[in-house]
């Protein structure tokens, strides 16, 4: 494994280069189509009116409405362009972004791993918005500028006065908000993971009265984010009327000063007009940036936390298909910790089992048997030792072939929405024949075909259209889809009622004649008697392992060790 250099969101970036460089285009001949306007008003007062001549004045309209003519449709193709930029982002971002929130997820459970996805669209509507057309207008500030100066070098300096003026708020802007720009959005990530969280636990806060003392923590959060974000936007505020403020009196004062020079008869009063213009035109992009300031920010800061994401989910390499395995698994001296944390739950876990075995991992709770049955599955990493499956460390397998060949029901079932169909075949390609014979393997295909829609049931999310118990022997089935060679249940019967655990029991044993590897993690000693070995855990080590009949004399006998 090695830390990402060149991230997925350069990648992005890199990909919507040759499209902004169109808009970079398009964005020369539009300002320079910007000309027309004043050059229409300079040729409308120096000609038209002094000449009197309306056939002047039909010619010149019909060219400036041609010209207007190809500048809307310019327009509306640099338009359509900024939409493709935005869909290139996505369509670029979004398939390493989800797989890397999917494995940040497993490293840190219950974290705010929606944000990654909402800063992704945050730095989407920013490089494919308006907001993106200040920056692409910005070069042609200094055309404008001078063309203010070929009417008078007065006019020139008024205007180049008004756009430093503008730019030296621009960079104010960004030291008087920028600092309280980013404490109020990472304050509003942490008030928001607090209220998912706590809204995962409505039923139980409901139930015990928390409700309001869980509403005053978030309140209080919330309001430190609304404090720093309304600082900001405060300071913003002002700057931003500052700007307009400087634009109109600056255009207010080129026509004063026109008017003046036009007096002295050193410029005419068209070349006047066109100078107001020119300048108000050389003004709005750097205007257009101060008001876009705050999106501009928020737009760094998410690529920042995107950037951050990226390098610190470690970048996982191509790997060379494996044979598909029979089930061998064996685990050899596993010392095993949480993601994230350095307090070790597994202490030396070494067993194996050969394909087609079934193993009970027993113990008292905090033992660390959930630990291990992650562990087996490669949802969590060793810290030392390796599970192997058929001779090859899980780490050397591509976790998508590996996922194919292994099956998993853990403590708290999680389904998804969608029906019951595409949750047993684990939201694949679906294959009818394969579904049913999972449903009946997990002795839940009479249970789905008395369901209203049958195996189309949507179950809405989490599965929260159906009990526990239906949620867990669900989960089941989608554990057994297409007959993995490793079953790894954690207490699979915690949810069950007697018909739900004889079903249980019945799929043990069909998976014990179909030669596969199960490992079940259980209390209750009714399912102790399917099982070919039992292990037993205790703080974190192996107190006993072995056949079943032997560990269950040990146990009886008090010498389990």
């Amino acid at each position: 494994m090695k830390q990402r250099l060149n991230t997925p969101l350069n990648d992005a970036f890199n990909a919507c280069k040759p499209i902004l460089g169109s808009v970079v285009i398009f964005s020369f001949f539009i300002n320079m189509l910007m000309f027309v306007g004043p050059m229409y008003m300079l040729q409308i007062y120096d000609r038209v009116l002094s000449s009197r001549s309306e056939y002047t004045l039909l010619m010149l309209s019909l060219v400036v409405l041609l010209l207007f003519m190809i500048y809307g449709i310019l327009e509306a193709v640099r338009s359509r362009i900024l939409v493709r930029t935005g869909v290139k982002f996505n369509n670029v971002l979004a398939p390493p972004l989800l797989d890397t929130v999917f494995k940040q997820a497993v490293k840190v459970s219950g974290g705010a791993q929606g944000q990654a996805l909402r800063d992704m669209d945050t730095v989407r509507e920013v490089l494919s918005g308006s907001g993106i057309l200040a920056f692409c207008d910005a070069p042609w500030v200094p055309i404008f500028l001078a063309g203010c100066f070929l009417i008078h070098p007065w006019l020139g300096f008024l205007a180049l006065g008004g756009a430093i003026l503008i730019f030296l708020l621009a960079l104010a802007n960004e030291l008087l908000t920028g600092k309280k720009l980013r404490e109020g959005g990472a304050q509003s990530i942490r008030a928001t993971a607090y209220a998912t969280s706590s809204l995962k636990n409505a039923e139980v806060a409901q139930s015990m009265g928390m409700t309001s003392a869980l509403k005053e923590r978030w309140t209080n959060r919330h309001g430190e984010m609304l404090l720093s974000q309304s600082i900001a936007s405060s300071r913003a505020g002002s700057v931003l009327a500052t700007s307009k403020f400087i634009r109109v009196t600056v255009q207010s004062a080129v026509l004063g000063l026109g008017a003046y020079l036009a007096l002295q008869q050193e410029i005419t009063p068209g070349a006047m007009i066109a100078a107001s213009i020119i300048m108000g035109r050389a003004l709005a992009p750097v205007e257009m940036a101060v008001g876009n300031w705050k999106a501009y920010s928020s737009a760094r800061s998410a690529a920042q936390r995107l950037q951050m994401l990226f390098k610190s989910v470690p970048l996982d390499k191509e790997r060379m298909a494996l044979p598909d395995p029979e089930g061998q698994i064996s685990a050899e001296g596993i010392i095993a910790a949480p993601p994230g944390t350095q307090l070790a739950i597994l202490k030396g876990i070494t067993f194996s089992l050969d394909a087609g075995e079934t193993l009970a991992i027993i113990g008292p709770s905090a033992a660390g048997k959930s630990t291990l049955a992650r562990v087996l599955v490669g949802v969590w990493p060793v810290a030392q030792g390796a599970v192997r499956l058929d001779g090859s460390e899980l780490k050397h397998w591509d976790s998508e072939q590996l996922g194919k060949h292994v099956g998993y029901l853990p403590q708290d079932v999680e389904l998804f929405a969608g029906s019951i169909a595409e949750n047993i075949s684990r939201f694949s390609e679906p294959d009818d024949e394969a579904v049913i014979r999972a449903a009946n393997l997990a002795g839940v295909h009479e249970m789905v075909q008395r369901m209203p829609n049958g195996y189309e049931t949507e179950i809405g999310e989490g599965g929260q259209a159906l009990s526990g118990g239906q949620r867990q022997r669900i989960a089941l089935a989608r554990a057994l889809y297409n007959e993995p060679c490793l079953i790894v249940l954690d207490e699979p019967n915690a949810s069950l009622d007697k018909a739900g655990e004889e079903a249980l029991a019945d799929a043990l044993r069909a998976l014990k004649k179909l030669k596969k590897t199960v490992i079940v993690i259980s209390h209750k000693p009714s399912l102790l008697s399917l099982v070919d070995k039992i292990l037993v855990m205790n703080q974190g080590t192996i107190q006993s392992f072995g056949a079943r009949d032997d560990v269950l004399k040990q146990l009886a006998s008090g010498k389990a060790a």
